[in-house]
């Protein structure tokens, strides 16, 4: 179980925010803040207010868009300071990942600030006579985060404003030709998270896991510069990809792990199943 665990604790390699500042909106607390960032951030005392609780934007902005205005606006500072580098994506920034959406910040600022990401992840499945087979596909070699390493064969983050559903349909079709009709039956499964700390910044994401049955005579195609090419493999081979190799994209251990356990790979029923599993929900 140790090749599989070790995926799980590498995308939770931060195990308290003991030393990072809260970030809060009004009452809610959205994100946390490195001390050095925080630190940049003392300097536009108009726009970020500190207290005993940690920084906030100020209860003069009582407009979303006054918000965002503010956010963005220290966002190109910070990219200019290199503290991060902007994405021109927009997310949406919430203090819960149901909660109500509070203001919108650039995709590249989201971990700096520290705020809760969320993305799909769809598992392409064949059942064939010789068994379960899985749709990969081969990240493209030019990627800044895994590049070259294996991915589902459809992945991304939510942009502003779109449902998980919505976010799926899009990046189906982006990314490997997937018609909506067909993307439509795929089926919510998981919702998995983790906490990262990485060079920039805390990762708080959440992954909302699809399913989806495809054709036997199914292929998809890559529709971007994303993907360099997709393969279907046995879901044995699968496994012993994620258990004995790093070459699976950090998150997608997650939701490989998650299908593994859900199909029975793993025995969900022994200690170690049921805290992997423990380990992997939102």
């Amino acid at each position: 179980m140790d090749g599989f665990a070790r995926h799980i604790a590498a995308c939770n390699n931060l195990a308290s925010p003991a030393g990072y500042v809260p970030f809060r909106i009004g009452a809610e607390q959205v994100g946390w803040l490195e001390p050095d960032l925080a630190r940049w951030l003392a300097y536009r005392p108009r726009d970020f207010h500190f207290d005993a609780e940690g920084v906030s934007l100020p209860a003069r902005l009582r407009s979303r868009a006054a918000r965002e205005s503010i956010l963005a606006d220290a966002a190109m500072g910070l990219e200019k300071a290199g503290y991060l580098k902007l994405r021109d994506e927009l997310f949406d920034v919430r203090a819960t990942v149901d909660g109500p959406v509070l203001a919108t910040l650039d995709r590249g600022a989201i971990p700096a600030f520290g705020v809760i990401a969320q993305g799909v992840h769809l598992n392409g499945l064949v059942r064939r006579a010789d068994g379960l087979h899985l749709w990969l596909g081969k990240r493209s070699r030019a990627k800044a985060i895994a590049p070259g390493e294996w991915d589902n064969i459809v992945a991304g983050g939510a942009p502003a404003g779109l449902t998980m559903e919505e976010t799926l349909v899009k990046e189906a079709s982006e990314e490997a030709g997937l018609a909506p009709e067909l993307t439509a039956r795929a089926r919510r499964v998981s919702a998995l998270s983790y906490v990262m700390k990485t060079g920039e910044g805390m990762r708080r994401d959440t992954l909302h896991v699809f399913d989806l049955d495809l054709p036997e005579d199914f292929e998809p195609v890559p529709h971007d510069d994303e993907v360099e090419r997709f393969e279907l493999w046995p879901i044995a081979r699968v496994l012993e990809l994620v258990r004995d190799s790093d070459q699976v994209k950090f998150n997608v251990n997650l939701v490989l792990i998650d299908l593994f356990l859900r199909e029975g790979l793993i025995d969900a029923a022994s200690q170690e199943g049921r805290v992997m599993a423990a380990s992997l929900k939102a």
